[in-house]
């Protein structure tokens, strides 16, 4: 009877270990997606959403409803893209279009991109220098250094795993949902039926909310964490071809 007891009291802890490992082989397969969409929200973007919220309040959370079934839609595109040919999408779209052309748009996401993490760099650099004092200069050159050498010599593997532990800092906006006070009423109201000037700084607003929530860097960025995930995994193959349509039953060859 002893020996039954014992046996009925593990079965409790076995279910909770079988649910911890589950919990923690879900996090083991969280990849590209993971970090790709935390990604988006970097410094440039903080900056541009905080801009948005000064000016305009709660009157340009409609853009809400439009960016992210948008973002979510390209970025899963992109992905498929990456992991059924196994290639980025410039190669991919080197091999649809003239060369020409998409040299020149290659050469404006390199013009685009370096605006953009340079504006990063430099928020970072800024925000240090508000949290500790001393030159914002300094601390954008150590970041820039400091991610440089991190993509050079830390193996894909590595790197993408400590960068999901680092998505875990998102969860800062759900801790300030509860310490800020938030007249949640008049915000659905915003988001329902805005009301803003339409200006010419109410559309730079805007144009700089869906630039910077579908950026192009993540579209290209998307693709290529899937080809670096296949080529860390040698069982990991492209599909290049699309699975075809099993023949239904039933029917009979055109042919005999």
């Amino acid at each position: 009877m002893t020996a039954k007891r014992i046996k009925v009291a593990d079965v409790p802890l076995r279910r909770k270990a079988a649910t911890k490992l589950r919990k923690a082989a879900l996090f083991k397969q969280l990849g590209p997606g993971l970090v790709t969409g935390a990604a988006d929200d970097d410094p440039s973007g903080i900056a541009t959403y905080s801009q948005a919220g000064a000016q305009f309040g709660f009157n340009m959370l409609w853009t809400m409803a439009l960016t992210y079934p948008l973002m979510t839609a390209v970025q899963l595109v992109s992905a498929q893209i990456g992991r059924v040919t196994g290639c980025g999408l410039a190669k991919n779209i080197g091999d649809l279009f003239p060369k020409p052309l998409v040299l020149g748009l290659i050469a404006l996401l390199f013009i685009a991109n370096t605006i953009n993490i340079g504006a990063n760099l430099a928020a970072m650099g800024a925000a240090t220098q508000l949290a500790i004092g001393g030159p914002s200069h300094f601390y954008t050159i150590g970041f820039a250094l400091a991610s440089l050498i991190l993509q050079m010599f830390v193996p894909y593997e590595q790197y993408a795993r400590y960068l999901k532990w680092l998505t875990l800092v998102l969860l800062s906006y759900v801790a300030v949902v509860f310490i800020v006070k938030v007249d949640w009423a008049e915000a659905a109201k915003a988001m329902v039926a805005p009301s803003f000037p339409l200006t010419a700084d109410s559309f730079t607003v805007i144009v700089a909310i869906l630039g910077t929530t579908i950026s192009p860097y993540l579209l290209f960025w998307q693709s290529s964490q899937e080809v670096e995930e296949i080529d860390q995994k040698p069982a990991a193959k492209p599909l290049k071809k699309a699975p075809t349509q099993a023949p239904m039953t039933g029917t009979t060859d055109p042919q005999s």
